[in-house]
């Protein structure tokens, strides 16, 4: 798979829920939390986005199992138009990396339509959803971005409830492995960082190292005394 070495932005969204009622997934629900990371050149710069967002509505109890965020938490955050402009500074021109991107995608056009801006997501960014791509290089297998934490050797132990930063950062790494290249886990020195507070470390989980158990003196006597049959009947090709 061809490496893309332009500007890549991978984000994540939480949100209000999901509708229901057979409308567009998105319908009647907000988007509260935004977290995104940058890549440029294969490595994760420290220039991030992240912004809790308050919602017009209240949040579903079914969404709140999942990411934890409530409504008494994003009673004093800001609204939607708040953070619109830095948002969308953040992530355009960039390649949008997103897992079940149509989701992420569906949702910011839908704000984008309740501010009253005539913009659509794939106007501002290429799109590229990593759920897509997954199900190409592991067909008829589960791609949740737990499963591919674990075939990637990627610690997701910190990934108690969903995250929109904690999700980007570590589709970041995802992302990277899947399009065949290492992941850089050292930020640039000196780089800016946007909103919110820096992203916590991750790590790679190393494989464990493989116990060596000897043979014992009489496995080893047996062993040559194979090969002495060997020997006797042509060649053997251990003592060559």
């Amino acid at each position: 798979m061809k490496a893309n070495y332009d500007r890549l932005v991978v984000l994540d969204t939480e949100t209000t829920g999901m509708n229901r009622e057979g409308g567009p997934h998105y319908q009647g629900h907000n988007i509260i939390e935004i977290g995104a990371v940058e890549i440029i050149n294969r490595k994760l710069t420290g220039r991030h986005f992240h912004a809790y967002i308050q919602p017009t509505r209240a949040i579903d109890p079914e969404a709140i199992s999942v990411h934890g965020i409530t409504d008494a938490f994003l009673a004093d955050k800001p609204r939607y138009a708040q953070i619109h402009q830095a948002f969308v500074d953040f992530i355009q021109g960039a390649e949008l990396i997103a897992h079940n991107a149509p989701f992420d995608v569906g949702f910011m056009d839908y704000e984008f339509k309740n501010l009253g801006v005539s913009l659509q997501t794939t106007e501002l960014c290429t799109i590229t959803d990593t759920l897509a791509m997954a199900k190409k290089i592991f067909p008829g297998k589960r791609n949740n971005l737990d499963v591919l934490c674990d075939r990637y050797g990627i610690d997701n132990s910190r990934r108690t409830l969903h995250g929109a930063l904690l999700d980007a950062e570590i589709l970041a790494d995802v992302y990277l492995l899947m399009t065949g290249g290492q992941t850089n886990l050292s930020f640039n020195a000196g780089t800016e960082t946007d909103n919110a507070s820096p992203m916590a470390p991750r790590t790679v989980k190393r494989q464990k190292s493989l116990k060596v158990i000897p043979a014992s003196a009489d496995e080893m006597s047996a062993h040559e005394a194979r090969l002495d049959f060997i020997e006797q009947n042509g060649s053997c090709l251990w003592r060559q």
